[in-house]
């Protein structure tokens, strides 16, 4: 089959499969698209070469249309996904030397501090001397407690709450102020720690943007808010870029383009968007050159014809239930760490329905070699030794 994407049908084929839920596999020559205009649905079937469907324009006119154009583009993004060469993460064991990760250690005494005893190792391979602490050190708080904080704050819980939640469950005083700072200090731990994993994603990247409650921001005549911009590859649900901006200019779209380029280190093939006139102008920018000029700007009608950028949209109710109980973000600078937050845990710790109980992150390609239980902990500690690791391999190729 020949796809131009110059075609009506082939236009209105990627709008059903930007919309997302469209389409239903019963079996791998079988498909059944809903129809756009709600009544019922249509049964797709491929026979060899040849497609078929049973709607009206290809049943009369023989025509290739928009369902069969939907089904084909989807099958050619999921055989995309899982062609690609997937990154091979080095498994990093945790029991080991901080360093080294040699296991031939003993330990050497404890250390005392106001935060409590923390038991000593000498690795006898290196040399060095280090602790298990990895990643929670000076916290008077134990692991377990920081990283229930961190999982009920990004599942919706309000600080307040988890602030009770401790005290009654985990035997931990603690203040909503430090809540907030454990939050801080561990998203940007884990953010630098998952910058250098690149995601492998499919060929559709759908954009879409949002009003975020911000107190201390300028008001724009409706009330104090900024816009939050997501941008989300359709095959894997990975969220490659999340932007805070004041305005909804050229510029702002912008910024949410080059971030998912360097998140990826790939062009797209298509680009899905509203009908916004920012975006046209920022894609032309960031996606349009001559050595580029197979990505193609689709942009969606209106919701009152019916078309809605569903898999971005549904991205939106889930950062409305965090932000709800906040009431209001303090400023530009900590609506953007929120957002950092949500993104990381959306990408790596939330289970996804559609990807059948895997998160973005595994349906990218990124396992980080995490064991069942508290999955926080266990990127926290490899976060904070992965510096070290990386650094004395540096110096061992340079000494």
């Amino acid at each position: 089959m020949t796809v131009t994407l110059e075609s009506p049908r082939e236009l209105r084929g990627l709008e059903i499969l930007g919309k997302g839920d469209q389409i239903r596999r019963i079996n791998p020559d079988t498909y059944k698209v809903k129809s756009q205009n709600g009544s019922g649905s249509y049964l797709v079937v491929r026979n060899g070469k040849e497609w078929s469907c049973e709607c009206p324009d290809h049943k009369y006119r023989q025509a290739v249309c928009k369902h069969i154009y939907a089904v084909y583009f989807s099958l050619n993004l999921r055989q995309r996904v899982i062609s690609q060469v997937q990154p091979a993460i080095e498994t990093l064991r945790i029991e080991g030397c901080t360093y080294c990760g040699s296991l031939n250690a003993v330990k050497i005494g404890m250390r005392h501090n106001i935060h409590g005893d923390v038991q000593r190792y000498l690795c006898k391979n290196c040399g060095r001397k280090f602790i298990r602490n990895d990643g929670f050190e000076k916290v008077k708080a134990t692991p377990k407690a920081i990283t229930v904080a961190l999982d009920l704050y990004f599942k919706g819980v309000s600080q307040r709450k988890i602030v009770d939640h401790l005290k009654q469950f985990e035997e931990v005083k603690v203040t909503q102020p430090a809540v907030l700072k454990w939050i801080r200090k561990y998203i940007e731990l884990m953010s630098q720690y998952v910058e250098q994993f690149k995601p492998q994603v499919g060929g559709i990247w759908h954009s879409d943007e949002m009003t975020l409650n911000v107190r201390k921001t300028e008001p724009t005549g409706k009330g104090n808010y900024d816009w939050l911009w997501n941008l989300m590859d359709h095959e894997t649900r990975f969220l490659l870029a999340s932007q805070v901006t004041k305005h909804r200019d050229v510029e702002d779209a912008q910024k949410v383009f080059k971030k998912a380029k360097q998140t990826t280190n790939q062009m797209p093939d298509f680009v899905v968007t509203d009908k916004l006139h920012s975006y046209n102008d920022a894609f032309n920018k960031e996606f349009f050159t001559l050595r580029n000029p197979r990505t193609k700007h689709v942009k969606l009608k209106n919701i009152r014809e019916g078309t809605t950028n569903n898999i971005v949209e549904r991205l939106h109710g889930t950062v409305r239930d965090r932000v709800k109980v906040m009431r209001g973000l303090d400023n530009d600078i900590s609506a953007q760490k929120a957002i950092d937050g949500h993104r990381l845990y959306y990408n790596l710790l939330r289970p996804h329905q559609s990807l059948n109980g895997k998160t973005p992150a595994e349906k990218a390609g990124i396992d980080l070699q995490l064991n069942e239980g508290n999955k926080w902990e266990q990127i926290i500690r490899k976060a904070k030794r992965t510096p070290k690791v990386i650094k004395e391999e540096k110096q061992n190729e340079n000494p």
